[in-house]
C-alpha cells in the first residue's frame, strides 16, 4: 500500500514540477528528490514496469544517456526513452538488496550535478550472484522540466 501512495505522491509532484518548469522559479530541490526517488525505485528488489514508467516520465522522448566508460556517446536520439526502457527492462527485479543515498548536489541553469552512492546485491539470469558499491556523479541537463541528457561519471 505504501508503494502505491509513494507512486501517487511522485506522480502528483511530477505534474507540479512540470508546471514549475514553465515558470522562472523551477523548484530544483523538489525535482532532485523526486527524480532520485523514481530512479532508485527502478533498482529496488521487486521493481516493476510501473516503477520504470514513473522514472521514464522524468525524461524527454529523445533523451541522451552517456555512461562512462560503457557508453561514451551522449547523442540524443528520437527514440532515446524507448531505448532506455528496453535496456532497463532487462534488469528490473534482479537486485535482492539495494541501498542508495544522495551525497550532494548542485544546480545551475537547466542542469543538476548529483553525487550519490549506491550498493546492490543480486542474481544474474544465469543464477550467479553479484554485488557492487559505487559512488557516481550524474550530470543532468534539463529541457522544459525534463531530463534531456544524462551523463554518469563513475567506475
Amino acid at each position: 500500500m505504501n508503494k502505491y501512495i509513494s507512486i501517487l505522491a511522485i506522480s502528483i509532484s511530477l505534474i507540479s514540477t512540470i508546471a514549475f518548469a514553465s515558470d522562472d522559479k523551477f523548484d530544483y530541490e523538489n525535482f532532485v528528490k523526486q527524480y532520485y526517488q523514481a530512479m532508485t525505485n527502478t533498482q529496488q528488489p521487486g521493481a516493476s514496469r510501473e516503477d520504470l514508467e514513473i522514472y521514464l516520465s522524468f525524461l524527454t522522448d529523445d533523451v541522451g544517456n552517456q555512461h562512462f566508460p560503457n557508453a561514451p556517446d551522449d547523442s540524443r536520439e528520437p527514440d532515446g526513452k524507448k531505448l532506455m526502457r528496453e535496456g532497463m527492462s532487462r534488469y528490473l527485479g534482479v537486485h535482492t538488496d539495494y541501498k542508495a543515498k544522495i551525497l550532494e548536489y548542485i544546480v545551475g541553469y537547466n542542469s543538476i550535478a548529483l553525487k550519490h552512492t549506491f550498493s546492490a546485491t543480486g542474481l544474474r539470469s544465469d543464477g550467479s550472484e553479484f554485488s557492487y558499491n559505487k559512488v557516481v556523479l550524474d550530470v543532468l541537463e534539463l529541457e522544459n522540466g525534463k531530463v534531456s541528457v544524462i551523463r554518469r561519471y563513475g567506475k
